[in-house]
């Protein structure tokens, strides 16, 4: 039984910034996963949101990326070695802040190259750091090797987190272009925490057809630390109910999920009109604003972030409490996607969906498949309770 990241050979240098945070032992899927990137095998591998996904390919690469700089030190180095990408800011940038933090105290720099920043600096940034790690989008990454201010003919490593958007109709053919202008010869990784069928079949070519797959069917968080709760509302009262379950329950942290267009603006306002500390986080944000969300959230400085599935893809933040639905999602993976954001390590959460009639019955059959148990809720008085029991002999008539 393996219990250490000893064990699985990782370095001691990366042991060290991993027992400054107090991570001792590697989850399911970093078990499985980094020694099969040690062993240089390309892999697909899902694993629920917050099991640990981004250290489970780091680890290893970066250790593999070291190793390479050993054994060929007077290698002369034309561009990035390691790439990795992603289909947010916030994702990618938090796989940066991650890669930074286990590259403390060794010689490896990485920079994030992202859509919608001044290209300028980031072409400065190139010429002064000559990066062995880039991470970014594949779209900007393709516009500043097409411009020439970045060769990926060296590229050794590459890796697609959360690829099942990467693969996505809309992302397809970027992602093909970016495949075209790397070397045949290099490892590949795709990893997210939902992975279709067809997902797969597409991820198969740009990864490798003999890649091995890795799959940890983690529910068991749904089931011990995140409790499930209903909250019936007609579609018009939803934001009125979610005001007053915000009022009632007060959590530290709540993760706000609200799939319709144009309407997170609207939920953010009629929560801040009401003095709760709200912001929101949606696709057509410029990066500052999407940036100061983000930080606001993390630091405490607002206790509510809503957002959409899209826009939420790989957010990675600690000490949710709450994660509150508006609407009901078309499938398991999603639910478990969304639920899997509170209840981390250990620690008790709760998910809440506020839906209609038709929606809490399209939410009874991801019940009856996910295996768990959904609570009915309901507000009164400023408290949240369950429905009272309903008397079977009132349903009895008399004689």
């Amino acid at each position: 039984m393996i219990t250490t990241f000893e064990q699985l050979g990782i370095a001691p240098l990366f042991i060290e910034r991993l027992q400054s945070r107090s991570f001792a032992a590697p989850t399911l899927i970093q078990e499985r996963v980094i020694p099969a990137l040690l062993g240089r095998q390309h892999c697909i591998f899902q694993s629920a949101t917050g099991t640990g996904k981004t250290f489970a390919y780091l680890l290893p690469l970066l250790q593999n990326l070291l190793e390479d700089r050993l054994e060929h030190p007077d290698a002369k180095q034309k561009g990035p070695q390691l790439v990795i990408c992603g289909p947010t800011f916030e994702l990618c940038a938090q796989i940066k802040k991650e890669t930074d933090f286990l590259l403390e105290g060794s010689p490896l720099k990485a920079v994030l190259l992202m859509g919608g920043a001044n290209i300028s600096r980031q072409i400065e940034t190139l010429k002064k750091e000559k990066p062995l790690i880039v991470i970014g989008n594949m779209g900007r990454i393709i516009q500043l090797s097409r411009m020439g201010k970045v060769s990926l003919q060296q590229v050794r490593y590459l890796v697609l987190d959360e690829a099942d958007r990467l693969v996505a109709d809309d992302l397809l053919d970027e992602t093909q272009q970016f495949i075209s202008l790397l070397p045949r010869e290099r490892q590949t990784v795709a990893c997210s925490a939902t992975l279709s069928d067809k997902a797969r079949q597409r991820l198969h070519p740009f990864v490798s057809e003999t890649a091995i797959e890795i799959t940890v069917e983690d529910r068991e968080v749904l089931h011990k630390h995140i409790e499930h709760w209903a909250l019936f509302a007609e579609g018009r009262k939803k934001i009125g109910t979610l005001r007053s379950f915000l009022a009632a329950t007060n959590p530290k942290k709540a993760l706000v999920f609200f799939n319709i267009n144009g309407q997170i603006g609207n939920v953010v306002s009629q929560l801040q009109f009401h003095k709760i500390a709200a912001a929101g986080l949606f696709g057509d944000m410029d990066k500052q604003a999407r940036k100061k969300a983000m930080d606001d959230f993390r630091s405490g400085r607002v206790r509510v972030l809503v957002t959409s599935d899209l826009a939420a893809r790989g957010l990675d933040i600690q000490d949710i409490t709450q994660v509150i639905a508006l609407d009901v999602p078309d499938s398991t993976d999603a639910y478990a996607h969304r639920a899997g954001r509170t209840g981390r390590s250990g620690k008790h959460g709760t998910m809440i969906t506020i839906g209609d009639e038709v929606e809490l019955q399209r939410l009874a059959k991801l019940e009856k498949k996910l295996g768990i148990v959904i609570y009915p809720k309901i507000l009164y008085k400023g408290q949240v309770l369950a429905p009272a029991p309903v008397d079977p002999s009132t349903n009895e008539h008399e004689n």
